[in-house]
């Protein structure tokens, strides 16, 4: 009987197993599982390496977005103080719309208080009448200067825009919705109706009327 060969003990090298189709042994096997992972590569490195160029071209960057950030603030900033110094001069404009007008009105505040004082011991009433006249004129003259105007209705068509009909008379002298007469006046600033003049409208007599028909 035939004995198979007897293989020695203790270390041995193994044989490369050989690759039948292309007549070479093939690669070796990894000695161990590191070696059979592929290198890693850090997205994130702790550094690069760049030219001197590529550096000083990043850092005029830096300073270009920097200077451009600091204007872009200071320009916000005299913006900011610009829109809150047009609002308050905005409301000082409100509150002290009319301090001009006053103080044209204070003239004829003095005369009229001198008028009074001269009237308590004055005799003559038509001496008085020509005082109040003058302050009146004058009164008149600071409503003319600020473009205050009277409305004159009498005579005129009525016009519910610029009139407030306190009822109607009878007249066969005025034609037929004119304003026959008025009791307190009207006034207008430029083309905004301050007041309404208040008037009683013509209107034409019963029997006139009975006529007609």
């Amino acid at each position: 009987m035939n004995k198979e060969p007897e293989t020695k003990s203790g270390n041995t090298t193994p044989t490369q197993p050989y690759d039948v189709c292309s007549g070479s042994s093939a690669p070796p096997a990894p000695s161990s599982e590191a070696d059979a992972l592929p290198e890693i590569i850090n997205p994130n490195p702790a550094y690069v390496t760049v030219s001197k160029e590529m550096f000083h071209a990043t850092v005029a960057q830096a300073a270009q977005a920097a200077e451009l950030k600091d204007r872009l603030l200071r320009a916000q900033a005299e913006w900011d103080n610009s829109r809150k110094r047009i609002l308050r001069e905005k409301e000082e404009a409100v509150r002290y719309a009319g301090e001009a007008f006053l103080e044209k009105l204070l003239p004829v505040l003095d005369n009229f208080e001198m008028g009074m004082q001269a009237a308590k011991t004055a005799t003559d009433a038509k001496a008085i009448a020509q005082g109040l006249e003058m302050v009146l004129a004058q009164f008149q003259q600071v409503l003319r200067d600020a473009g205050v105007e009277t409305i004159d209705a009498v005579g005129k068509p009525f016009d519910p825009h610029r009139h407030e009909a306190l009822g109607h008379h009878e007249s066969a002298d005025h034609p037929e919705g004119h304003v026959l007469t008025q009791m307190r006046k009207g006034y207008k600033m430029k083309d905004r109706l301050l007041r309404a003049a208040s008037v009683f409208v013509a209107k034409p007599p019963e029997g006139k009327h009975a006529k007609k028909h």
